[in-house]
C-alpha cells in the first residue's frame, strides 16, 4: 500500500511509520460505471446512527492514469477539502472506486490546518489533477481510512473516531495499476462518502505492523531480474530512490532473513493501547497472513489469521472485544508467498520473473498488519 514513512505511531515506535489535488464537490461518484476488475459495486450504507450524517467528498473531474518511468503503477494523491468549520469525529468511511479495473487500492490521510499549505503547494506545482506520491500522502498526514478489494464500510464502537480539526484536509491517495489493461487505461472519478459526528469521541489511531519480503525466483523460473541487486535497482528506477528506504528499514528493524516464501517481523509495543479491528494487506503473490500478540509466551494471542489470503476480500477484521496492549509486548506479524503464482496469474505472467521485496508495484509485495487502535 504505502512504504510508511510519515505518520506517528500511537503504539509502537518499531512499528513501521505510515502515515494530490482536487475539491469537494457534493456528490462527484458516479455509480454504475466501474469494471468488473476487483467486483465493483456501489454497497448500501448502513443506517446512520445517532448524531451522525454522511458527507460525500471526491475528485471534481475524472483522472486518467500515466503511470511513469514506463512502469505499470501510478500512485495518485488528490487533495479534497471536506469545508470543516467545526471539528468532527470520523466514524465510517466507504471508498466509491469508479473503475476498479485500474484501482488497487485507496488511502486516506487527515492534513492538519498546519500542513494544508504546503500540502497545497504539491497540488499547484504539479501538473494535471492531483500529485504523484508513491508511498504516502507527501505531506505530514494521519491515516484515517483505506480502501483494497473486498473492503466494506465497518462501524465499530460508536464512542470512537477518527477526529478531523476544523481546516484540516483529506489527501486521497489512489494506487492505479494497468496491469492487463488493453489499449489506453481508461479514467477515474472515484470518491468516498464519510460518516461523521459533531459528538466529540474517543480518537482513533491507525497503526500499521510490516514485516520484510526476500522472494527469489522459482527454480524453474530465470532471468536478469532474478538476482535480488538488479531487482532492488529496478525498484528504485520505478518508483524513485526514496522507495528502497522500505527495504533499508525493514532489514534494520527485523534483521535480514533468510530468502524463502515465509518471513515475519517481532515488533515491541511502547505505548498501551487498545486494538479493535485488523486487516491484512499482500499482493498478487500472497498465500497467507498472520498477526499476534507475544507469540511464543502463555499470553500469546492471535489478532488476525488469514491463512488463504485472497486479494479480493482485504476486509477489515473487528475483534470479539478490543485487545489491552502495553510496553513490553510484542507484536508479530508473518506472511507466506508464493512465487509459483506468477506463473498462473494473468496479470503477472507476462512480466520478466524477479526477485521480490517489499514494493509498490503490484508486481511487488507487501507484508502489512493494519490495526485500528485507540488510547483507551
Amino acid at each position: 500500500m504505502t512504504r510508511l514513512t510519515r505518520t506517528a505511531s500511537a503504539l509502537a515506535a518499531a512499528v513501521l511509520l505510515a502515515a494530490c489535488g482536487a475539491t469537494a464537490t457534493t456528490s462527484p461518484y458516479e455509480p454504475g460505471t466501474g469494471h468488473a476488475g476487483h467486483g465493483a459495486h456501489d454497497p448500501e450504507p448502513s443506517p446512520l446512527r445517532d448524531g451522525e450524517r454522511f458527507m460525500t467528498l471526491g475528485m471534481p473531474e475524472p483522472y486518467t492514469p500515466a503511470p511513469p518511468n514506463g512502469g505499470t503503477d501510478d500512485y495518485r494523491c488528490f487533495l479534497i477539502d471536506p469545508g470543516l468549520e467545526e471539528q468532527v469525529f470520523l466514524t465510517g468511511a466507504q471508498f466509491l472506486p469508479q473503475n476498479t479495473e485500474l484501482v488497487h487500492h485507496a488511502i486516506f490521510f487527515r492534513v492538519g490546518p498546519e500542513h494544508v499549505a504546503e500540502a497545497e503547494r504539491l497540488d499547484e506545482s504539479a501538473p494535471g489533477q492531483g500529485y504523484t506520491c508513491f508511498g504516502d500522502g507527501g505531506v505530514a498526514a494521519a491515516w484515517v481510512a483505506h480502501w483494497a478489494p473486498g473492503t466494506d464500510e465497518v462501524l465499530l464502537d460508536p464512542s470512537h473516531g477518527y477526529a478531523m480539526p476544523p481546516g484540516s484536509r483529506l489527501v486521497m491517495q489512489v494506487h492505479y495499476n494497468t496491469l492487463g489493461v488493453e489499449g489506453r487505461p481508461g479514467t477515474d472519478r472515484s470518491g468516498i462518502r464519510l460518516r461523521v459526528t459533531d459528538r466529540t469521541l474517543q480518537p482513533f489511531d491507525t497503526v500499521l505492523f510490516s514485516a520484510p519480503i526476500e522472494l527469489p525466483c522459482t527454480p524453474e523460473e530465470s532471468g536478469p531480474l532474478c538476482d535480488r541487486a538488479a531487482a532492488v535497482r529496478d525498484l528504485g528506477r520505478r518508483f524513485g530512490e526514496k522507495s528502497l528506504d522500505q527495504v533499508d528499514v525493514l532489514a534494520q528493524r527485523c534483521g535480514r532473513p533468510e530468502p524463502g516464501p515465509t518471513q515475519h517481523c517481532d515488533l515491541p509495543v511502547e505505548r498501551p493501547a487498545r486494538i479493535h479491528a485488523m486487516a491484512g494487506h499482500m499482493h498478487l503473490l500472497g498465500r497467507a497472513i498472520k498477526v499476534e500478540l507475544n507469540p511464543g509466551t502463555p499470553e500469546a494471542r492471535t489478532l488476525l489469521d488469514v491463512p488463504a489470503y485472497d486479494f479480493d476480500d482485504q476486509a477489515l477484521r473487528p475483534l470479539p472485544e478490543p485487545v489491552a496492549v502495553g510496553r513490553g509486548d510484542v507484536v508479530r506479524v508473518t506472511c507466506t508467498h508464493d512465487a509459483g503464482l506468477r506463473a498462473k496469474i494473468p496479470q503477472l505472467r507476462e512480466l520478466d520473473p524477479r526477485y521480490v521485496v517489499w514494493g509498490d508495484g503490484t508486481a511487488d509485495e507487501m507484508c502489512l498488519g493494519i490495526a485500528v487502535a485507540s488510547a483507551t
